[in-house]
């Protein structure tokens, strides 16, 4: 009787062991070897070393670098033009079931310029140093971001893993000239209507601390020019209402307003990006000469212009109001225009901001894709900038900013703009728990597994 005691138990211990190995199939990718790491770090240095820098980004060479990774992961692929010489890639994940609404990873191609000389390393040139740092231009703003889309769907296939919604990659165009012939001809176009798409992820910012940072919404741009005009004069005379007059008392009146809203971020009452921001942009006055400027001659004419970053929340029509009454009277001979003026609204009306409570799953799948991949998140913030997700919250979806770069300085269009290879490749992982939660959601009612099993 002790054999055959012995035989099942020893039996039972094996087919607990065979279980727990094939859950650990199931649930979990295997991590990647030295080997393996090496390989994904130099796909990222050859994206990075393709120069997509503003104004004259090789989108020829990034598109076949992109469809290129595509097809050696079996992902399709299609490339858009609404505007010759500007393509979108798409590349589609397909899912098991087409009735549910897809998920959009988006990310854009180009990069602002660099200025070569104040860099320590060629921004072109991916470089790592003995760190692990890897300095390009691009490394966190943000072909990071579409880079780990790729890997993290990689490995996913290597699991064996396969999404019920389909998943879609976006590529794009021209974000840092404003995306109007990126994102926002593809937001408005019928083939984003056909991708019936339910939720979009594009980029947010690094953080300096180990939580990763969440953008829920973003400051919308208005570009204001002030234009003041009076008569002319000799350089010598006093008189009153002079243009340079009128438009340094509107300049000194923005300059109050400015600092009233740093103050709030300098006390920590609130973020850069609940605040209204006003920076000038430009001033121009004067008669030109041969040497310069006629120095002796009061010129008719000042203008000057302004960039404002107004947040979700703010008060627009009390902004309007104060640039009528203060800043560009009519009294004092002064006129506005605004080169760019964002709504802060939604094709529906409603505020230009993505819900971070409950009747959002989006937002707690979120949350709990990066937890689960051991990621700590901050407080929801809103964009400072502006990025292309604002034109898919128009359209009324939601739309979450994030780069998984903790423990980072915030070096986007700065000189030196580096990232971490260990934390690149950390942000691999937590991508993959993200896909895997959101091509994995059924809503409540349907027939799924629960969250806690994905």
């Amino acid at each position: 009787m002790e054999k055959p005691c012995n035989f099942n138990l020893h039996f039972l211990l094996l087919h607990l062991l065979f279980l727990s190995l094939l859950l650990g199939l199931t649930n979990s990718t295997t991590a990647p070897n030295q080997d393996e790491q090496s390989r994904i770090i130099s796909r990222f240095q050859e994206y990075l070393q393709i120069n997509t820098a503003q104004p004259s980004p090789d989108y020829q060479k990034s598109t076949h670098f992109i469809l290129s990774q595509a097809n050696s992961i079996s992902l399709e692929s299609q490339v858009i033009e609404f505007v010759k010489g500007k393509p979108v890639v798409l590349l589609k994940w397909p899912g098991s079931d087409p009735s549910l609404p897809s998920v959009l990873l988006n990310s854009h191609t180009d990069v602002v310029p660099s200025e070569y000389s104040k860099w320590v390393h060629p921004p072109l040139g991916a470089h790592i140093d003995g760190e692990g740092n890897i300095f390009a231009r691009g490394t966190q703003d943000m072909k990071c971001v579409g880079m780990q889309y790729l890997e993290a769907i990689r490995r996913l296939k290597s699991s064996g893993f396969h999404p019920k919604r389909s998943l879609y990659l976006s590529f794009v165009p021209d974000e840092e000239i404003g995306g109007h012939d990126g994102a926002e001809k593809l937001a408005y176009s019928d083939i984003f209507k056909d991708l019936n798409v339910d939720v979009v992820l594009d980029e947010g910012l690094a953080s300096p601390d180990e939580n990763y940072r969440l953008f829920y919404g973003e400051r919308t741009p208005w570009w204001l020019v002030i234009k003041a005009t009076g008569a002319p004069g000799h350089g010598a005379k006093l008189y009153d209402n002079s243009a340079m007059e009128n438009l340094f008392k509107s300049i000194e009146s923005i300059r109050r307003f400015r600092a009233s809203q740093f103050d709030l971020v300098k006390a920590g009452l609130k973020a850069e990006g609940e605040v209204i921001s006003v920076n000038m942009a430009f001033l121009k006055a004067g008669i030109p000469s041969p040497t310069g400027f006629v120095m002796n001659l009061q010129p008719s004419e000042a203008e000057a212009g302004f960039d404002i970053r107004i947040p979700p929340t703010a008060n627009a029509e009390s902004l309007e109001k104060r640039i009528v009454e203060e800043w560009a009277p009519a009294s004092r001979n002064m006129t506005f225009e605004f080169k760019q003026k964002g709504t802060l609204h939604d094709n529906l009306g409603r505020p230009l901001q993505t819900a971070i409570d409950k009747s959002n799953p989006w937002w707690t799948l979120l949350e709990e894709a990066i937890k689960k991949a051991n990621g700590k998140i901050g407080k929801p913030e809103i964009f400072p900038a502006s990025t292309d997700a604002r034109y898919f919250r128009q359209l009324g979806l939601p739309a979450i900013g994030f780069s998984p770069m903790a423990n980072t300085p915030l070096l986007l269009h700065d000189h030196n703009e580096f990232l971490n290879q260990a934390e690149y490749l950390r942000g691999i992982d937590v991508y993959e728990s993200i896909i895997k939660a959101y091509t994995s959601y059924i809503p409540p009612g349907r027939d799924a597994v629960s969250r806690d099993e994905l």
